[in-house]
């Protein structure tokens, strides 16, 4: 059974002495329950899951009966045990009373350890922050990787890079119309219905939307706040702009990349470069086909681009890396890793057919950079460079 990096970083935190809860963290549909079953199989007979996706309805009453039986298998047990509380969003008030039960068993030394993890990332964020300061460790759950794809279901790069890494529309594929609409309807409105409208306030869900599919339309391009005001609707203002991008980004669906300036002051402020986190969002949302898109230079170069792209901002996320942009002018250079104070500069060509790299030597002159690299072309394979640790070039 195929299983990701993570699994061994949870379990052995699990075995160590119980010092804070863990919460997995990610988008929807990027395998945190499975996750989590895989390891408590490992455990035998000091595991308690429970969910609380159910159709009846859960409250604190239920929380607190499912972790007495948690406390139950560990008294038994004369060992550490382990309580997952799954969809642990849908419990009105969850934080204070998951706090109140943890300081108990504190106090009292029981080895009872608590895993939390839901499928509503702007949720359980706001829960931590709010209540559970100082007591929880997070494992970030990425969107898959090409390794991870190509291993659990033997998938080419190529495929890869049209239908992304969502791995429950892996065996979809085959089936073109059916996979679109389990994209749309099951993974990217559930996101943005559930996790986002009904959790934040949005005062425009129809700009949210339509910001969206902007973003996915012009993944890997940068576009000003003013050009994007030009192209929406009941817009409102840049600052508005600026927050729903950033609920995008928190559920796992899109960010902006900002420009690199060598002082993070000036940033800030910058035209953002949209990403995408899964390039399934934006085929989804075609009419072309895979054999359409790989036949077109143009289509096919973008969706190599953002492939990078979305590799690069899934890996960043643990490591203390930040991914940029830079431009000036027509010049351009696609990605600047950032690292303490060195910069990586990323340009990224699909094809061998390339003139010189303007901007990546402007960008040289302007800045010190640690290393310049050429992906694809005749540079560093892509499926290499997509599989090869991001502090490698560090």
């Amino acid at each position: 059974m195929f299983k990701r990096p993570m699994y061994d970083k949870l379990l052995k935190r699990l075995r160590e002495p119980r010092r804070f809860m863990q919460v997995l963290a990610g988008a929807r549909q990027t395998g945190k329950t499975t996750l989590v079953r895989q390891v408590l199989a490992d455990i035998p007979g000091r595991g308690h899951y429970a969910t609380a996706d159910e159709p009846t309805l859960k409250g604190r009453d239920w929380m607190e009966q499912q972790w007495e039986a948690g406390r139950d298998l560990a008294g038994r047990k004369g060992r550490p045990a382990v309580l997952v509380l799954d969809e642990i969003q849908k419990i009105p008030g969850w934080s204070e009373t998951v706090k109140r039960l943890w300081d108990a068993d504190t106090a009292a030394g029981l080895g009872l350890q608590v895993v939390v993890l839901g499928s509503a990332p702007l949720l359980v964020q706001s829960g931590l922050s709010e209540s559970l300061a100082g007591r929880f460790e997070i494992i970030r759950v990425p969107h898959w990787s090409f390794a991870e794809m190509r291993e659990a279901f033997g998938w080419s790069l190529d495929q890869y890079v049209y239908y992304g890494g969502y791995p429950g529309a892996a065996p979809l594929i085959d089936e073109p119309q059916r996979w679109r609409r389990y994209i749309l309807d099951s993974l990217v409105e559930t996101t943005l219905s559930r996790d986002i409208l009904l959790m934040r306030r949005v005062d425009k869900p129809a700009l949210l939307r339509r910001l969206f599919e902007l973003g996915c339309q012009y993944s890997g391009q940068v576009l000003s706040y003013t050009k994007m005001l030009g192209q929406l609707q009941d817009a409102g203002n840049t600052t508005t702009l600026a927050h729903y991008l950033e609920l995008l980004q928190a559920a796992g669906l899109l960010e902006g990349l900002a420009k690199y300036a060598g002082q993070k002051v000036r940033r800030r402020g910058s035209s953002p470069k949209f990403q995408v986190h899964n390039n399934a969002l934006i085929t989804s949302q075609w009419d072309l086909s895979f054999e359409e898109a790989r036949a077109s230079g143009t289509a096919w170069g973008r969706l190599v681009e953002s492939a990078v792209g979305m590799w690069l901002v899934n890996a960043a996320k643990d490591i203390q890396v930040s991914v940029h942009y830079w431009s000036a002018g027509d010049r351009e250079v696609d990605f600047v890793l950032v690292k303490g104070a060195k910069a990586v500069a990323i340009e990224v060509k699909s094809s061998r057919r390339r003139g010189r790299l303007s901007g990546m030597e402007a960008f040289s002159g302007e800045f010190q950079v640690h290393r310049s690299l050429l992906v694809g072309a005749d540079g560093i394979p892509i499926e290499d460079f997509i599989t090869t640790d991001v502090l490698n070039w560090f």
